[in-house]
């Protein structure tokens, strides 16, 4: 397929997506002037913020059910799964924790939420009903909330961990089914699409959303907010860069690959991704571009999928921050020990989403409720500014991914070096055919 046929299968939803940034901007902004003007009245669009959340939350158990088995099962070789599988999860863990303690230390040293002195009795009607939000979770509890009491329990519940582990449970049993599962897995990938296209469709009202979250936060704690916002924003915008410089360049000086031609190479769909807050949006053009730059077809098939449900760099990066930052606003003073213990969640939980515009949120308020130290209810605090944070993460994620598709294809022997050297020498401008494979 021909590169201009690929960039006009994508450019229609361009603009449609740029019209969407240009609302939740202008919703923010209106909130913001709603809250500082009528502050009384702003304090009753919290609904239309939770009402947001309520409906993206309402099918992330699906789409991780959806994606996770899919992307598994669709490695096909299976020979091939078992070697190449646990390099990359190996590699995915070690780098997803590298950037969660790396934002672990930046927000504690910046500290964007302090002195907020948020009440959260005004978040959840009381301190007894926030706390009731909360699912505090020893390891014990833990260990056992990892498998579902019941398949259906586990979407119905809504909890990320144990749809996780069904749907890991369930990818490999397809996968070991052989060509008898295809039916199946294609059937489970239709499934997908139609979430996506429901997430779609709920995304028209995120500013509706931004709208009353900000309005709310405004209206009711002042405007002082606003500026501990900005320091949040600040300190994301900056935690992010230093991960791309400190952790994912040595990565990939490590293992011969130019980071700034790879950027160079991939802009496009870094561009697009921080339009559309949803990496699965250029999936088909990064399996090609990654396939064109020399990687073996079966190591992209398999760590590229794997990758978008398991390797969430900048997803983590947004989760420790985001966190840590509702604590300082709320004034909960939380020790070493409790977030170390909020990072060995977040681990878990960080591995729903795949890639799904909307998501973080939510998978976010599930970490916040296996926690059990930070009121679910806070997460309404940075609604209005999530949409900034996630042109941030998700660029961090697909660039992540196409590293790590890189860096295994290495590992494996499995990258053409004269093929991925001259692609990258490409110069700047220059266009790049892209063959789009269908999912």
């Amino acid at each position: 397929m021909t590169n201009a046929l690929v960039g006009n299968m994508v450019r229609p939803k361009r603009p449609l997506y740029r019209d969407l940034s240009v609302q939740i901007l202008v919703a923010m902004v209106l909130g913001v002037l709603m809250g500082y003007l009528w502050p009384h009245s702003a304090e009753a669009m919290k609904p239309l913020g939770d009402f947001f959340i309520n409906l993206v939350k309402m099918m992330v158990a699906p789409i991780i059910f959806c994606t996770v088995v899919h992307g598994i099962a669709s490695v096909g070789e299976a020979k091939r799964v078992g070697r190449v599988a646990i390099k990359a999860l190996i590699y995915f863990e070690v780098v997803t924790t590298i950037a969660m303690v790396l934002a672990l230390v930046l927000v504690n040293a910046w500290a964007p939420g302090a002195g907020m002195n948020v009440d959260r009795a005004a978040l959840a009607g009381g301190a007894s009903s926030a706390e009731g939000m909360a699912k505090p979770v020893g390891f014990g509890e833990f260990l056992l909330a990892l498998v579902p009491t019941s398949a259906v329990g586990a979407f119905a519940d809504g909890d990320v961990i144990p749809v996780l582990v069904f749907s890991l449970m369930f990818a490999f049993g397809l996968l070991s089914m052989g060509p008898r599962g295809k039916p199946l897995m294609d059937g489970i990938h239709f499934v997908s699409q139609v979430l996506f296209k429901m997430i779609g469709f709920v995304m028209y009202l995120a500013p509706i959303g931004a709208f009353g979250a900000i309005a709310f936060t405004v209206g009711k704690f002042g405007p002082s907010t606003l500026l501990a916002l900005g320091r949040l924003v600040a300190e994301f915008y900056v935690c992010c860069a230093l991960f791309v410089i400190l952790v994912l360049t040595p990565i990939a000086w490590g293992f011969g690959i130019n980071i700034l031609r790879l950027i160079r190479y991939i802009a496009a769909e870094l561009m697009i991704v921080a339009g559309t807050s949803s990496s699965e949006s250029v999936f088909p053009r990064l399996n090609a571009k990654l396939r064109r730059l020399g990687v073996d077809e079966p190591v992209v098939a398999l760590v590229l999928p794997a990758g978008y449900a398991f390797n969430h760099d900048g997803t983590c990066l947004y989760f420790a921050t985001v966190s840590v930052f509702l604590a300082q606003a709320m004034g909960i003073d939380l020790s070493l020990s409790q977030q170390l213990g909020l990072l060995a969640v977040m681990l878990f939980t960080s591995k729903g989403g795949a890639g799904v515009a909307g998501s973080a949120i939510v998978v976010l308020a599930s970490t916040l409720a296996s926690s059990g130290t930070i009121p679910v209810a806070s997460v309404g605090l940075i609604l209005g500014v999530h949409r900034l944070l996630s042109s941030a993460f998700v660029p961090v994620n697909v660039l992540g991914n196409a590293i790590a598709t890189l860096a295994v294809g290495r590992m494996e022997r499995a990258l053409d070096v004269p093929t991925f050297e001259s692609e990258l020498r490409r110069p700047a401008g220059a266009d790049v055919p892209v063959d789009v494979v269908p999912l």
